[in-house]
């Protein structure tokens, strides 16, 4: 079942949504070649509880950590660890939290020094995909509207490989709700979207097939070829003539650009501006 939230309850997560942004804005600023994810994960923990929330993913369904952060090859749901980041490591960190009993949940993908520029344009188009996929997000269209601008925009047009077993989401009350997004489809086909749904849309797309696995841990989801993988997602909320975005990458960007440990180009921090 959907849940069609009402005005006073979009603001609310939208509060939830500008928290998670909040918390990537300042791991923007502590990513650094040397650095290790667990040190990340402790730090947007903390964050996240000092602005009176709790993280979203520690314990759900068992999962060990407060945010997901995957490395190079692994798509999603990362385990934080001691290992150092190292120059060219591309960075995911997922994060959702728990603010007034609502769900924020978002991410976004980093680059520690330059990974070079096969690997950056994979960045830029996954993120353009985003906002492709957003701008989908109206009342009438469809979940497949939705993920037919994502795959055409990545799969069709730039020949990578699009992850079909795991999807975007409804967000509310709970993490994971109806509808489920997939970044592949149909036009016209899936669930009909309406007024105050909201939305986590999250391409992940990978330089190679799309085929993955999961690890022993039940969690870490790697690319079968080994090859890099891009992950990005805002929140949203469905409307008449054009989605609403709850969460805010510009903070994020902000903090990237002023990072000189991070590698950015302005095609990948101006996709949103181009809507």
């Amino acid at each position: 079942m959907m849940f069609c939230k009402t005005d006073e309850q979009v603001e609310q997560m939208r509060a939830a949504a500008r928290l998670v942004s909040s918390s990537l804005t300042m791991a923007a600023g502590m990513l650094k070649p040397g650095l290790d994810t667990l040190s990340v994960d402790k730090a947007i923990a903390d964050f996240i509880r000092d602005h009176g929330a709790v993280p979203s993913f520690l314990n759900y369904h068992g999962y060990p950590f407060n945010t997901c952060i995957s490395v190079n090859d692994v798509v999603v749901h990362g385990f934080p660890n001691k290992k150092p980041l190292k120059e060219g490591d591309i960075v995911s960190i997922d994060v959702g939290v728990i603010l007034n009993g609502w769900h924020g949940d978002h991410a976004y993908t980093f680059a520690i020094g330059d990974p070079g520029a096969d690997v950056m344009q994979l960045i830029r188009v996954t993120k353009e995909s985003l906002y492709k996929g957003i701008e989908k997000a109206v009342v009438g269209n469809y979940t497949g509207d939705i993920g037919y601008a994502i795959q055409e925009h990545t799969e069709k047009k730039h020949g990578y490989g699009v992850v079909r077993e795991l999807v975007g989401h409804g967000l509310g009350k709970n993490l994971h709700e109806d509808p489920q997004i997939p970044n592949y489809g149909k036009r016209g086909t899936g669930k009909k979207l309406k007024d105050g749904l909201v939305l986590a849309i999250e391409p992940m797309i990978n330089m190679g097939k799309k085929d993955v696995f999961t690890e022993s841990d039940g969690w870490t989801v790697r690319t079968r070829d080994g090859k890099p993988s891009v992950h990005f997602e805002h929140d949203v909320c469905v409307r008449k003539s054009k989605a609403d975005i709850l969460s805010d990458y510009s903070i994020i960007e902000k903090a990237e650009r002023a990072n000189p440990d991070l590698f950015t180009e302005s095609a990948v921090s101006s996709a949103q501006s181009a809507l």
